[in-house]
């Protein structure tokens, strides 16, 4: 059942990341592209982002888990 639950939180946890809004580029690797440096996320950006992080620690709490039992 553990398994299950660890493959559903993969999806979304993967899904979440996906549709985040990235300002990384090859450019910002090497230092470029930080014009105006760190930006606020507001509305529907910040649920995703706390969203991704609550779906990341279950997705933890289920390996760690899954490795005791």
């Amino acid at each position: 059942m553990l398994s299950y639950i660890q493959i559903i939180l993969a999806i979304i946890l993967g899904v979440l990341i996906l549709i985040q809004h990235s300002e990384g580029s090859l450019g910002a690797a090497f230092g470029g592209g930080m014009e105006g440096g760190f930006r606020t996320r507001r509305g529907p950006e910040l649920w995703i982002f706390r969203g991704t992080i609550i779906v990341a620690c279950l997705f933890v709490a289920s390996t760690i888990l899954n490795l005791l039992y």
